[in-house]
């Protein structure tokens, strides 16, 4: 409902997060992001039933719990709703990262590490996180750079186990086209999709990325 990039104001208005995720997955989203934080209009009380919801359409799609994780509590709550992942962000736990890390991996959890630096990324990498997802936004700063996940593209290793997603401003179709020819495997997008009606041309652009 509110986002880093939209400031204090919704840019999104719904009943529960479960019908949103059932128009995502229907739209052929394969990820669907449930934001639990109060902060950005999320709430707990939507995580099980937006589980629920995606898991009646697709047995593939993955539900990721998004929070501002601090505690390892949140991940058992994760893993309590259903959830098949949950978003840790790198700046936020700094050295406790490789902690949550090897904790998400032990309750049988997958981790999506949000990431903004090179200095993130080669932390994030060098305790083995399988899935990045590397941000425009500086949450310490609050600034946007729109370059900066085409920047850091180069330092992922190719056709490895390691799965990059970029994130942060992409509003338009061809700046995902872009970020996959840069090397990203995918994209997460808010609010250029919420209750827009080119919600599956954004879809599309990314299930057509050129080889």
């Amino acid at each position: 409902r509110k986002s880093l990039s939209s400031g204090e104001y919704n840019f999104a208005n719904f009943p529960s997060a479960s019908m949103v995720a059932e128009a995502m997955v229907n739209l052929g989203a394969d990820a669907v992001f449930i934001n639990i934080d109060p902060n950005y209009g999320g709430d707990p009380e939507e995580l099980k039933t937006a589980v629920k919801a995606v898991r009646k359409l697709s047995t593939t799609a993955a539900v990721i719990m998004k929070d501002i994780v601090v505690d390892e509590i949140q991940l058992a709550m994760a893993k309590e709703a259903g959830c098949d992942g949950v978003l840790l962000i790198a700046s936020v736990l700094g050295p406790a990262l490789p902690q949550f890390l090897d904790t998400a991996t032990v309750m049988g959890l997958e981790t999506l590490v949000e990431v903004h630096t090179r200095t993130e990324v080669t932390m994030a990498l060098e305790h083995l996180a399988q899935n990045l997802l590397v941000t425009n936004y500086d949450r310490v700063s609050g600034q946007y750079f729109d370059t900066q996940a085409e920047n850091l593209a180069g330092m992922f290793p190719g056709n490895g186990p390691i799965v990059s997603l970029a994130t942060g401003g992409i509003e338009d179709p061809s700046k995902v086209r872009e970020l996959l020819c840069a090397g990203y495997d995918g994209v997460v997008v808010g609010r250029a999709i919420m209750g827009n009606a080119r919600a599956s041309e954004f879809i599309k652009a990314v299930r057509d990325r050129p080889l």
